[in-house]
């Protein structure tokens, strides 16, 4: 039996789950937010009194690694390792954008087998983060910092269907204009479809040293940033 504490932090949503091998068996969401540094501790202490209360002991916390909410990420992370500190737990960072993908094909929204995903976070004006990926899951297209113009994806959009989604993809559409561009709306980043993710990589036993972890945002893309996100 495999116990995961799942905690995303890196939108305006603040969100913590409890997976218990494949499935979701507790969540709080709040998306009143920003405001993670008022209801993030409650969420996890009601999330350990589950899982103390019906006797599951936790084995690993898996935590939202980014890009997005620098305070947001903060906030996520340094929870993460307190409780991967006090508890003597493993840490699992599972990519932002990644986890985007999963209720996109968890509730099979696209058909075409050559289609590409394309998940966006907003930085504001027509700036996004974004990653292409099969639907596989196989990236294809590393994440960048886009100023979304006319052709951004067209090398992708010219050859195969791809699907935008995130909280930054619906501002874009009317800029790519182009008619294998399909939008989906609703898709979040939330901790109870975090642990596809987090089991793949516990699989392959890719932990994060919890002395050291910083989120991808703060890590990777400080350099790349078009403006400050969120």
């Amino acid at each position: 039996m495999s116990c995961i504490l799942n905690i995303e932090t890196s939108t305006n949503i603040c969100s913590v789950a409890v997976s218990v091998d494949s499935a979701c068996v507790f969540e709080k969401e709040d998306r009143t937010g920003p405001n993670h540094n008022e209801q993030l501790g409650s969420f996890v202490d009601e999330a350990l009194s589950f899982i103390d209360d019906h006797a599951v002991p936790v084995d690993y916390v898996a935590v939202s690694s980014g890009p997005g909410s620098y305070t947001g990420l903060r906030i996520g992370t340094s929870m993460a390792k307190g409780i991967c500190y006090g508890r003597n737990l493993k840490l699992v960072a599972v990519p932002t954008l990644e986890l985007l993908c999963v209720p996109v094909l968890l509730r099979e929204l696209i058909e075409e087998e050559d289609a590409l995903l394309c998940p966006m976070l907003d930085a504001r004006r027509m700036e996004v983060y974004a990653q292409v990926f099969d639907r596989s899951l196989k990236e294809v297209r590393e994440i960048q910092a886009d100023i979304v113009e006319a052709d951004t994806y067209k090398k992708f959009l010219d050859e195969h269907p791809v699907y935008f989604f995130g909280n930054g993809a619906e501002k874009c559409m009317e800029v790519i204009n182009h008619p294998n561009a399909h939008l989906i709306k609703g898709i979040e980043p939330l901790a109870k479809n975090m642990f596809p993710l987090a089991e793949k990589r516990i699989a392959v036993r890719k932990f994060e040293d919890v002395a050291y972890f910083v989120p991808m945002y703060l890590k990777d893309f400080v350099a790349k940033k078009p403006k400050k996100l969120l």
